[in-house]
Order: structure tokens, then sequence, then C-alpha cells
């Protein structure tokens, strides 16, 4: 029997369902549940005997999951989309309270806390974006939880696993976890079930499966630009470090073995203490690390980590898990962005939430570390402090951290353009400019000074928009186009403190890149 205390726990968690359910449904029609909308759409193109992975939506994504997904979605097109829209929001705020009740164990068994972990859950980012786009992320979650929880039977422990990942790879992870917790059994279940879901993919959709299994599963950029803020994986923030390519594999992988292999061997010291919540949890985490691609909407497992922090023992671990339980809350990088006058801060707010379940696979979720099994209890909180701040000091050493933020940068207006040190373009190029010269959209020259660096050009006719980026993944800023001297071609100027990592790209009036620099240190004039 539910008490007053859970009953007015889930009250609140309808009321927020129902709320955030009819903000989703009240945005404009193109930017509603976009990616169930591609799941649909696929559909269709497969039940008109096209591609699967050569559909793109209106919107511009594609279909990006294993064939077995598609088996699994194809029979939605059994509904009008909008009904199916609805239905799809429902299951969701289903799945996040069935997630909560699977992790109960972890809380004691309390009605209440497992309301609590679900309202805490659905007002979280990466819930909140899973609602907006419409993603699989709830149902995979949950899958996979509640087989590494040990919730399914003995005799099929692990089939969910393998289900789960044959619609997205990232489980696979948590085979390796099995093996290393003594369940080879489970593992192989999960092993069989994913290749037999891979078979019945290849049965349903034999053209699609070969093409997915052969390129297309390997083809990451295909989910779009892995820089950017929302990828909050390792492989993202080492992109927007500004890692050099050549040696990004490299780094990426040592980096991947040495956080996720911490993870699952403190995962296997905490199934065998009695905490399988915790153990799962945290192998869930070394998904999002390990992954290539982790979108905001695939980061549920670390808001449950969040929640697993706050309610353990120990001050130290408990203000952890409330500070990153607000990092999966509230967008750092966007509601500091403008007070942060540090670079290396700035790229802190940006990547918080990748720098977070980087700490927790290295420092556990609440459970006791089989490094410190042996040190005594009133010293496990200082180590695990100690290893999280030395992890994130090393990263900020060891990476050239380039400026997330320039608060210095400004870009100049025509009210500018009377001072003499603003807008030199025209007049130095005079007769010279790119609108004589079509093959040439962009031309600038670098002025340096003692605190900043400026930047003055002109750009050609078919220019229509030009951004600057302070760093690899930063925020663009809009670069105004004057007309200063007329006639002419049109000028631009801006400074900044640091141009290294800077970015300049010139845009056509249909979207396409005219020209990009990445070298802002010197003159460009081809």
């Amino acid at each position: 029997m539910v008490g007053r205390g859970a009953a007015g726990v889930w009250a609140l968690f309808g009321a927020v369902a129902v709320g955030s359910s009819a903000l989703v449904l009240a945005r404009p029609p193109s930017e509603r549940l976009s990616d169930l909308h591609i799941y649909y759409g696929a559909a269709q193109h497969v039940e008109a005997g096209r591609p699967l992975y050569e559909y793109v939506a209106a919107n511009g994504g594609p279909f990006t999951y294993p064939p077995f997904a598609m088996v699994l979605l194809r029979p939605l097109t059994a509904l009008p989309e909008g009904v199916l829209q609805v239905l799809w929001l429902v299951l969701s705020c289903a799945a996040v309270a069935a997630i909560a009740a699977s992790v109960k164990g972890a809380f004691g068994g309390r009605q209440v806390a497992v309301a609590a972990v679900a309202c805490g859950v659905l007002v979280s980012a990466p819930a909140q974006s899973d609602l907006r786009f419409g993603q699989v992320s709830f149902f995979v979650v949950l899958l996979a939880l509640v087989d590494a929880v040990g919730l399914t039977p003995a005799r099929y422990r692990g089939v969910l696993v393998g289900v789960a990942a044959a619609v997205k790879l990232t489980p696979l992870l948590f085979v390796v976890y099995f093996l290393l917790a003594g369940r080879p059994r489970d593992a192989a279940r999960a092993a069989a079930a994913f290749a037999a879901c891979a078979v019945v993919g290849a049965v349903a959709l034999p053209a699609d499966s070969w093409a997915y299994w052969t390129g297309t599963v390997t083809r990451t950029s295909r989910v779009g630009d892995l820089a950017w803020m929302g990828n909050q994986s390792l492989h993202g923030m080492l992109l927007r470090a500004g890692v050099e390519p050549g040696t990004l594999p490299l780094i990426w992988a040592a980096l991947v073995a040495v956080i996720a292999g911490t993870a699952l061997w403190r995962a296997r010291s905490l199934w065998r203490d009695g905490e399988p919540v915790r153990a799962a949890v945290l192998v869930g985490c070394a998904t999002v690390v390990a992954s290539p691609v982790s979108w905001t909407h695939h980061q549920v497992w670390t808001v449950l980590a969040a929640m697993l922090l706050a309610a353990t023992h120990g001050v130290a671990r408990r203000v952890a898990g409330g500070v990153l339980l607000v990092v999966m809350t509230v967008s750092l990088g966007a509601v500091l962005g403008d007070v942060s006058t540090y670079p290396g801060v700035q790229f802190l707010f940006e990547n918080a939430r990748a720098l977070g379940v980087i700490a927790v696979c290295l420092a556990g979720c609440g459970g006791v570390a089989a490094a410190a099994a042996r040190i005594r209890a009133r010293r496990r909180a200082g180590l695990r402090v100690a290893v999280v701040g030395a992890a994130v000091v090393a990263c900020f050493a060891v990476l050239p951290l380039p400026a997330g933020a320039d608060p210095t940068f400004k870009a100049y207006t025509l009210d500018d353009a009377t001072n003499p040190r603003y807008f030199f373009a025209s007049r130095a190029w005079a007769g010279g400019g790119p609108a004589a010269r079509p093959d040439v959209p962009v031309r600038f020259d670098v002025a340096r000074e003692k605190t900043k660096m400026r930047v003055n050009g002109v750009v050609g006719a078919a220019v229509a928009r030009l951004e600057y980026r302070s760093a690899p993944g930063g925020s663009a800023r809009t670069i105004p186009l004057l007309a200063v001297v007329a006639p002419g071609p049109r000028e631009f100027s801006f400074r900044g403190a640091n141009l290294t990592h800077g970015r300049l790209t010139a845009f056509a009036a249909d979207g396409r890149v005219l020209a990009a620099f990445t070298e802002l240190t010197e003159r460009s004039d081809p």
C-alpha cells in the first residue's frame, strides 16, 4: 500500500509528466518529437520498399540504429503519427516510473524514495530531452537495468541486455561486466540474444542488415557534429579540447580503457558486496563515457548515479551527488557562460556532464571502491575526493584547453567605423577585394596589439553570413557584414584575446560553407 507521503510525490510526478508532455505537444510540428518522426518516416520508407539507411527526414536526420530496431518500430506505422506521439509520451513517462522502481533496492525499498527518484529523473535534462525528441533511451536503459540488477528470472537473465544492445549497441558493455562479476551464463544469454536479434533483423531486412554491419555501423558522423556541446561523451570532450585528429583515436581509446575498465572493476566489487543497483548504474555510466556519441538523452545513467550518491552516507558523497544532479538538470555552460572570465572555467562548465560521468566511473557511485576496500571507513571519503580532484586537474594539465568563451571578444558595427584601427580593409585592398575576384569569398588581415588581436576583412557578394567560434565546439558568434565604404565590398571587423583555436566560416545564402579558416594568426590573401 502506498503511503500518504509517497502518494503526494507520485502526484507531483504525474503533474510534471503531464506538464512536460503538454509542452512537447505544444511545440511547432517541425520541432515536435523529431526523432520519433525519423523512426516513423524510416518505417514508412521501408514499407515502400526503399533502403532503410538511405532515408533522410525533412530535418536532415537519418535512421542510425541497427536493423533490428526497425523490426520493432515498423508496426508503429499502423497508427496515425499524432496518436503515436501521445502514446509515445505516455510510455516514456511510464518507463521513467519503471526505472525508478527498478532501483528501489538501493533506497531501502521505500515507496517515497522511488517516487522521488522518478521525479528527479523526469525533471533532469536527459529526461526532458528524451521527451522532447521522442527518443528510445528510456526503454534501452530500462531493459539493461532490470536485467543487470537481477530482477528477471535467473534462467532468462541477460536476455534483456541482449535485446537492448540490438536496439542500441552500447549495452554490450554489460556483457563484459557479467563476465567480470562471475555471471558467465548471463553473459552468454546476453550475447546469444543479441545475435538472435541481429539474425531476425537480417531475415526481415537482408539488404539493410548487410549495409549496416559492413559500413554504416562505423559511420558515427551520420548522427551530426560530434563536437557539439550536446555530445557529452569523452570523445566529444576531446574534440572540443582541440586534440589533433591524428592522435585523437589513440588518446580516446587509451582513456576509455582506463576509465571504463575502472568502472567495470568497481562494478564487479559492488555486485559481490550485494549492491547490484549501484553496480548496474556504474556500468551504464561507463557506456556513456565509452560511446563516441552520448547526446543529452543518453545520459539517464548519470542522473541515476547522482541520486545514488546523494543517498549514501558521508558528506563528501552527498555533496558530490547534489552537485552532479544540478549539473544534469541545468546547463552550466549556458547559464554561467556570460559570467565566466577564464577560458578553462568556461570549458569546465561546457563539459561538466562529461567530466561528471568520468568522475563517477573513476570514483564509484556510492559503493566501496575495490582499490580502497581495506582502508578504514573514515578515510574513504577523502580518498574519493582526492581521486576525483586529481582526475580533473590531470585533464586540465595534460590537454591544452582552448577558450570556450572569450571575454574580450567584440564584433564591431557601423558605429565603430570612425576608429582608424577598425575597418581598414576597404582602404587597404581598394580595387582588389573579393568583389572583383569571385573565387575569393573572404580576405582578412590580423592586427596584433598588446592585450588582443583584431581581424579586419572583406567578403564577396556570395557570402550571406559570417560566423566565428572561439574554440572547437564553442558557440557561434555572427560577425556583422557592413557597407562601410560605398560602393565597395562589405567589411567586417572583430577582436579577441587569442585567435589560435578560432574558426572563421563564411556561408552562402543556402547554408553552404564557402570558406573556413582555422589559422587566424596570419593574413589571408590568396
